[in-house]
């Protein structure tokens, strides 16, 4: 029995990043097409759900949109519905506005929420489809680390900003014969270094999952130049930190679910490389010229495979589910198993054996080798 008969509700929530337009136009011709329904879109992610705040989409309003980056829909990465700041007396209060929230989907008379996200934006919409929401969630985050999908749009997109970054400071390196650090975004997940780092030529690749050892990082500026080759590129995830250490956070935004904004560790390795080696150092941070721009063929892609087959599984009755790419197939899983987990890179990662294997070094010491290094550092932590 066919579950869309009436309208479907649609929002983008969290960082922005390449492709959720695309997502939109699929979702919007698909519900359009193969059911004959209306879309209603709320702005600036749940923010619009509970203030009412939304517009109705067609296929005019995404007509030229495929290639455009950013969400025409806007988005909010502060909408928590069971944590919604509200000002009052020049301070922020905290409220539960999910039954508001409910109320409003239920006054438009919408058959199903299809909420594009990535892991702030899945673990509200879990918490929303326990509350009896018939929700539908669809990943995205240039960080790639949502559980349960093999890859996320927007990350794609990031990974070839990066790299079109690094070849750029390449030329630089070898003219003026420094050690340049590429900081990128990720937050807790080194997907983004990893990736942009080999595909960009890094020589020493910084993650957060793996805490490095500044001594193991100078060893192989040392043995670059003693090899005649007189620059390096550090490529460093935001929330890279060292042996012993804390992640640098950059600011705390109180209003956000997730408070804290990390960067500037570049300028933490930097200092440390240029100490203890006596080599130049330059720092670029490439911020949120990450999240920018057009997607990739491969994001629009993908994001308009997710935009279909969400409006198919609203059709299937399927809520309370995530629309995943799991050996190139369309699948899902559950919000609950989802929400509130990261999928972080492992020692035992392919990419990670194939950086070791063109000789990079990832921020361990020159004399113990990587997963001997990291497996002894569990070890230390777990007694």
């Amino acid at each position: 029995m066919k579950k869309l008969r009436k309208r479907i509700g649609v929002l983008t929530g969290g960082g922005d990043c390449p492709g959720l337009n695309a997502v939109l136009r699929a979702i919007v011709k698909t519900a359009q097409n193969d059911f004959g329904v209306e879309v209603i879109g709320f702005k600036d992610g749940y923010e619009g759900l509970i203030e009412n705040r939304f517009l109705e989409i067609d296929s005019r309003n995404v007509s030229g949109i495929l290639a455009r980056g950013g969400t025409i829909l806007g988005t909010s990465n502060r909408a928590d519905p069971f944590k919604y700041p509200v000002l009052q007396n020049d301070d922020y209060v905290y409220l539960d506005r999910s039954t508001q929230a409910v109320r409003n989907f239920e006054s438009l008379g919408l058959d199903v929420l299809i909420a594009i996200g990535g892991d702030g934006t899945m673990a509200a919409s879990a918490a929303m489809a326990r509350k009896g929401l018939p929700i539908v969630g669809v990943p995205k985050t240039i960080d790639n680390d949502l559980v349960g999908t093999d890859v996320t749009f927007g990350f794609d997109s990031a990974v070839v900003t990066a790299t079109e970054a690094i070849d750029k400071i390449h030329t630089t390196a070898q003219s003026h014969h420094r050690v340049m650090i590429v900081e990128v975004m990720g937050r807790y997940a080194g997907w983004l270094a990893l990736y942009s780092g080999l595909a960009g030529g890094g020589d020493i690749i910084l993650m957060p999952e793996f805490p490095y050892d500044i001594e193991g990082v100078c060893d192989a500026v040392r043995t670059r130049n003693a090899q005649g080759k007189t620059f390096s590129i550090v490529v460093v995830g935001e929330g890279a930190k060292p042996l012993g250490g804390e992640m640098v956070v950059a600011r705390k935004v109180k209003t956000s679910p997730d408070a804290i904004r990390l960067g500037g560790v570049s300028h933490q390795v930097a200092s440390q490389i240029e100490g203890l080696t006596n080599i130049e150092c330059r720092v670029t941070i490439l911020g949120h010229l990450l999240r920018g721009g057009s997607p990739t063929a491969f994001d629009r892609i993908l994001a308009t495979r997710f935009g279909v087959a969400a409006v198919h599984m609203a059709d299937r009755g399927e809520y309370g589910r995530l629309v995943v790419l799991r050996h190139g197939q369309m699948d899902s899983a559950a919000l609950d198993e989802v929400a509130g987990k990261l999928r972080l890179v492992t020692v035992d990662h392919e990419m990670i054996h194939t950086a070791l294997s063109l000789g990079l070094c990832l921020g361990n010491p020159s004399d113990v080798p990587f997963a001997d290094f990291y497996a002894e550092q569990e070890e230390r932590q777990s007694s």
